[in-house]
């Protein structure tokens, strides 16, 4: 898979970040276009699986609000489109709002 492919995949659920990752672990030429992805698609993965579980943690102790906390599953989704559509265009932006925290992280990823 070239650089592109693997950059638009990693953001395709965490299977997807999985076969990215160990396909571009394996690639000669380091790419810093995948790997800005595979760390902005982490954090965004990561993010997104926090939220789940304190909004079903909240869900469960107040359950009139479990219909307004879903909504914040729409942000999720739209920080992975954004992330989808800057790896389609091959740029190194970070998502919305959280992805300059997910910069410097994840220090695995080279």
């Amino acid at each position: 898979m070239n650089n592109k492919t693997l950059s638009i995949v990693s953001y395709i659920t965490i299977i997807g970040w999985l076969i990215s990752y160990f396909s571009y672990k394996n690639k000669a030429p380091k790419s810093s276009l995948v790997s800005y992805n595979l760390k902005q698609s982490l954090g965004v993965a990561i993010l997104g699986i926090v939220f789940g579980i304190a909004t079903n943690i909240i869900a469960m102790i107040i359950p009139s609000i479990a219909g307004i906390l879903s909504l914040g599953n729409l942000v999720i989704l739209a920080l992975w489109i954004f992330g989808i559509i800057n790896a389609m265009n091959e740029a190194e932006k970070p998502v919305p709002v959280v992805g300059s925290f997910f910069e410097n992280k994840f220090d695995f990823i080279k």
